[in-house]
């Protein structure tokens, strides 16, 4: 009688126990995959699909703070290549200034006014006259609250007769500002000077 009620009671102990740690297996196991799901959620809502020349591309969003000084620089470099980069059609010239005074403030367009005014668009599209800006670097101090940058890139003019090597050296300041379709990376050029156009050398073509 004793034994068959303790063999009874082992019994009931052994299922139990397997009871129990089934229990906590399948909690375990439902709040890792939980925790998995979550995590795959995280990933999912970081993934970006951007259309780039009619591609569509996948990108990683991020912490803008990581991104500031490779935002910043491709912001300046985009400014400068809009407003440097030139062709003798009024109606590209136009655009591309139209779209790089976007990206900076008053200091841009009196430079643009200047050179308006001066006949120098003028003389790009009757002269038949090309311009391309080469971006040799892009200094930044971001230790200040605005961020102060110094440009450092050559223009080269080609002429109908000659090819003109121009070195161009500005620097200015950054600040952000929200973003929009005319300034994807939401900021502002702000106290913009040239420092040097200088002509480095001339080539006959």
């Amino acid at each position: 009688m004793f034994p068959k009620t303790k063999n009874i009671e082992m019994s009931f102990q052994l299922i139990r126990g397997t009871c129990l740690v089934a229990i906590l297996g399948s909690f375990g196991l439902g709040a890792y995959l939980f925790y998995k799901e979550n995590e795959a959620e995280r990933r999912m809502a970081q993934r970006l699909y951007i259309l780039y020349n009619g591609k569509v591309m996948q990108a990683m969003a991020g912490d803008r703070r990581e991104n500031i000084p490779v935002e910043v620089r491709d912001h300046v470099r985009t400014f400068h290549t809009l407003f440097f980069n030139l062709d003798p059609d009024e109606k590209e010239i136009e655009a591309n200034l139209g779209q790089a005074l976007y990206l900076a403030d008053a200091t841009a367009k009196r430079v643009y006014m200047n050179l308006k005014e001066s006949g120098y668009y003028a003389d790009v599209i009757s002269a038949n006259i090309s311009q391309r800006l080469h971006v040799d670097s892009i200094e930044l101090d971001l230790n200040t609250p605005e961020i102060y940058f110094r440009f450092y890139g050559q223009e080269t003019i080609t002429r109908p007769t000659s090819i003109v090597t121009r070195e161009l050296l500005t620097e200015g300041y950054v600040r952000e500002v929200s973003r929009s379709d005319n300034d994807p990376h939401g900021y502002l050029i702000e106290r913009w000077t040239i420092l040097s156009n200088r002509d480095l050398k001339t080539e006959a073509r």
